[in-house]
């Protein structure tokens, strides 16, 4: 299976080889960059929705749309606040920004806006919050409009608020417009100040770890050809629209690719540093190391490549556009592992490691370090190393059974964001649950009859749902009066289909908490009952409901789904792939097992930070899939590089010698590479957003308890308990067959 590999890196590490790989990747690059354009420019960020569009709160959006079509576009939320009391004065300057915002002189972007400028006295009072501290005026810009245009109107109404001049009051802007903008404004320059950390860390640990200033930098250029490349194929996908080219996935990927291809690198030139010291042809003892670095390289891209195709199986839209976007990364950073990287650096050959330039050695030197005295222990101590870290992992994994989840992205938004400031000024001073309210379609399979005793079974409806506990009110109500109304029935209450009829009612928690979402479950679970009690008939009449809290109780059931598909699928599919690769039956069981304890470990001790030492009563849903999907893919890369040590060691040396010498040797360069990749991650603690500063700080964390307890300590005292079992499963075997 592998020899197609092996000739491939046998060319690209030969002395003609070289130059010819070399020169294809730099003429790929420049040709992609004069062709084909940046992913930059299809970027967008996914919405919360399934892939199939038929979850209840999907379907009940959609009979909305139809039923009761609207010219309503996206909307704005513009919030006056003031300590105390709104004054008379600040009511004129609220009044002349409304009439600005009703004028031909507003951007031609919106398209309707509440007229407070106009309406009574009284009615203007009405809108007030119940402390008259706070005011909350709606308008709709189009529909569809790009980010970059939602953040150029919200600059100008700002603007013209500054020209007012509202002297102390309080003004912000949220709702889906508001919230749209500031994401633009956060993420603007977001991606080049990853990159650049990330370059400025890797370049400043590898100049520390390795001294060399060609070995530090030699990395960051192969990692920008590689980004070169993969940036214009995902800018072609884009402009075909293969796929959805999701904006936080191409963050997170520059990422994964700078910190697996500097992980690469460290095990191609750590090899061939080893090589060198024995021959004097530097194409020689390129092909040498790469003949046994290439079959981790092959499995370890192809695992982190299995795990980032699993991804397609989901069926929520944020999770399943990561798919595309890694697994045409990972692709290319393995094919560069193969080809770019060996040529590299048997193009340089002992030049690369200056100052410190490796020569041939007649005898072998006694090497020492802590990485060896670390594998004596190991092997002279298994049983109690392994089962003390086994102790510690496992309070880990009990801890996660106590992590809370939040569904309010907003609270992952800075402290400071205007749109987080707009909407908690209106969650303190309105009715939290009035933010947004749901709604409620009546749908029948046959017209609705226009007579009393339909409006009266509409009426109980309103009224069982008002008792129900955490809602405050139900509406409307329909008396005789509005009955008579004809024109106010279709408008307001009733499609003109005359099919569905629409409610609406407001909770009184946080549509986004867990109470709200408990709410529309019991609803949704209770919509047999609600019906017959209110006299309709149950067998051509159902219950949707609509709105943020609907849509969130889908979310939650989706990435419980998503959770245990990804993860089940994940497991089964990589120990297979690690079977392949150790050739062993309980080798890849054992070495999976240890990936899972590190995850849940990881995952238990990071809640207990976030909770005890930074405060956070909850997290992100998203964290545990993110998380497993990296910690699994890349913790796989540092097992296999062990493990392929250690069968080579193995055919010139006892099992037991063997671990511990496959442990001294790669402890050094897995060490190093875990540092770096933790590090890496550790950038997007940077970054604005409270669910990637989680993900950076929980992937490194774990990365950390990987690479130094899990793969240096806790494996190899595994594999040497577990040694003479798995020989005599081998030999059972071989006597069966």
């Amino acid at each position: 299976m592998l020899k197609p590999f092996r000739q491939l890196v046998n060319y690209t590490s030969s002395q003609k080889g070289v130059k010819v790989t070399i020169l294809a990747w730099i003429f790929a690059v420049v040709l992609l960059s004069i062709f084909a354009p940046s992913a930059k420019e299809f970027e967008v960020n996914s919405k919360e929705g399934s892939m199939d569009g038929n979850k209840p709160s999907e379907i009940a959006q959609q009979i909305l749309i139809e039923q009761f079509p609207s010219t309503d576009g996206l909307p704005a939320l513009l919030v006056f606040h003031r300590d105390g009391k709104i004054s008379e004065q600040d009511m004129d300057k609220i009044k002349e920004l409304s009439e600005w915002l009703g004028s031909d002189e507003k951007p031609k972007q919106i398209i309707s806006t509440l007229p407070f400028h106009t309406l009574p006295p009284n009615v203007q009072k009405q809108m007030y919050s119940e402390n008259e501290s706070t005011l909350l005026i709606n308008l709709s810009l189009e529909p569809d409009l790009e980010s970059s245009e939602t953040l150029a109107v919200m600059e100008t109404i700002k603007e013209k608020v500054k020209a007012i001049n509202m002297e102390g009051m309080q003004f912000e802007i949220t709702g889906p417009a508001g919230i749209s903008a500031d994401t633009v404004s956060l993420f603007k320059s977001a991606d080049f100040v990853l990159m650049l950390a990330t370059v400025a860390l890797i370049f400043i640990l590898l100049i520390i770890i390795y001294r060399s200033p060609l070995l530090a930098i030699t990395p960051l250029i192969i990692a920008g050809i590689v980004y070169g490349v993969v940036d214009r194929i995902l800018g072609i996908a884009g402009k075909n629209e293969w796929f959805t080219i999701d904006s936080s996935a191409v963050s997170i990927m520059l990422i994964l690719l700078f910190a697996v291809l500097t992980d690469y690198s460290l095990f191609v030139f750590s090899r061939y540093r080893e090589e060198l010291k024995k021959q004097e042809s530097k194409y020689a003892s390129m092909q040498e190391a790469i003949s046994h670095v290439s079959e981790p390289i092959v499995f370890s891209g192809g695992t982190i490549l299995l795990a980032m195709l699993t991804l397609f199986v989901t069926i929520f839209k944020p999770y399943n556009h990561f798919a595309p976007v890694f697994s045409v990364a990972v692709i290319v950073i393995l094919i560069a592992g193969l080809t770019l990287i060996p040529s590299i650096f048997a193009l340089m050959g002992r030049k690369a490691f200056w100052p410190f330039i490796p020569k041939v050695e007649k005898e072998k030197n006694t090497k020492s370090g802590i990485w060896f005295a670390i594998s004596k222990q190991v092997m002279k101590k298994p049983g109690l190393l392994s089962g003390i870290l086994l102790i510690i992992l496992l309070i880990g994994v009990f801890n996660f059974t106590s992590i809370q989840y939040s569904f309010n992205l907003l609270k992952s938004f800075p402290e400071d964001m205007p749109s987080r400031q707009g909407f908690e000024l209106l969650e303190e001073n309105y009715p939290a649950g009035q933010l947004a309210p749901v709604t409620v379609l009546i749908q029948s399979e046959e017209e609705f009859p226009m007579d009393a005793a339909f409006f009266n079974k509409v009426n109980q409806l309103v009224t069982k749902l008002s008792d129900e506990s955490n809602i405050v009110s139900a509406t409307p109500i329909i008396q005789d009066e509005m009955m008579k109304d004809q024109q106010m029935q279709p408008r307001n209450y009733l499609a003109e289909t005359h099919k569905t009829v629409r409610l609406q009612f407001i909770l009184d928690s946080n549509p986004y908490e867990k109470e709200a979402l408990d709410t529309i479950q019991r609803l949704r679970d209770s919509e047999v009952s609600l019906l017959k009690d209110s006299g309709f008939s149950t067998a051509d009449v159902k219950l949707h409901f609509a709105g943020q809290s609907a849509q969130q109780l889908d979310v939650n059931h989706m990435n419980q789904r998503d959770m245990i598909v990804l993860f089940s699928l994940v497991t089964v599919l990589l120990t297979i792939i690690l079977g392949f690769q150790t050739k062993s039956f309980l080798m890849p069981i054992l070495m999976m097992a240890t990936i899972l304890l590190s995850f849940f470990s990881t995952m238990g001790f990071g809640w207990w930070i976030f909770k005890h030492l930074m405060g956070y009563d909850a997290i992100s849903y998203r964290l545990p899939v993110y998380a497993f999907v990296f910690m699994v893919a890349l913790g796989i890369d540092y097992n296999i590089m062990l493990v392929s040590r250690i069968k080579e060691e193995a055919t010139k040396l006892p099992w037991k010698e063997a671990v511990g010498k496959g442990v001294a040797i790669t402890g050094g360069v897995i060490s190093s590479a875990g540092l770096i990749l933790a590090a890496t991650f550790a950038v997007l603690m940077t970054q604005p957003l409270q669910e990637l500063f989680l993900f950076g700080f929980t992937m490194a964390f774990g990365i950390l308890l990987d690479t130094f307890l899990i793969r240096g300590v806790f494996l190899p005292s595994i594999l040497i308990l577990t040694g003479k079992k798995e020989k005599r499963m081998k030999t059972d075997i071989q006597k069966t067959i």
